[in-house]
């Protein structure tokens, strides 16, 4: 159970924010109500506030942090806290679109900044499948995916979303594809315990 719950926390990707948050509230927060209020009150902020300078959509993300980041430390050991991680996943990569595509950024800019997240999110959870977890200073280094939000809504104020998207695409590609292809490299081919999927589920 130790293993599946450190498993669950990392596919989180919280960055230090959270972090904080969490060490506040002790672990005592059930992590999936407030994910899927979280997700419930993003969608109606970037449904009320689209196509505004000054948005509703802008301040979502403090809305999602507040309501899931005092949960980060909870052992999400409950029996459907595995819908947490992919909660907050359809909250960053729904909200980098919506807001990218509303405030006139690229489609490829886009696309890459997704891309780059949606890379790192697949080499953790086929890391920690393997037991290599990734290090803590990669979460923090990547932001997390609050610190992420937050600096695309609070540039979103300024009209310079496109600037945004592009400086945290080469920043974050830089950042966990080569941290990735190190670690990689130096573990070799193989050296991973490889871990039966369907032994583990049983």
């Amino acid at each position: 159970m130790a293993y599946a719950t450190d498993q669950l926390r990392a596919f989180r990707d919280d960055g230090p924010i959270c972090t904080a948050l969490g060490t506040l509230a002790r672990g005592m927060l059930p992590p999936l109500p407030g994910a899927v209020v979280a997700l419930v009150i993003t969608g109606v902020l970037l449904v009320a506030g689209l196509g505004e300078q000054n948005t509703p959509a802008l301040f979502a993300p403090v809305v999602a942090l507040l309501l899931t980041g005092p949960a980060a430390t909870h052992p999400h050991n409950g029996r459907l806290d595995w819908l947490v991680p992919p909660i907050i996943r359809g909250i960053e990569y729904g909200y980098l679109a919506v807001l990218g595509f509303a405030q006139g950024v690229s489609a490829p800019l886009i696309y890459v900044l997704i891309g780059v997240l949606a890379y790192h999110h697949y080499d953790t959870v086929y890391r920690t499948r393997q037991r290599l977890w990734p290090q803590d200073w990669v979460f923090r280094a990547g932001l997390g995916w609050e610190g992420r939000m937050l600096i695309v809504a609070f540039v979103g104020l300024s009209g310079l979303l496109p600037f945004a998207y592009a400086a945290l695409a080469a920043y974050l590609g830089v950042l966990f594809g080569c941290e990735s292809v190190t670690t990689w490299a130096r573990t070799g081919r193989g050296s991973g315990v490889i871990v039966d999927l369907e032994e583990e589920e049983a």
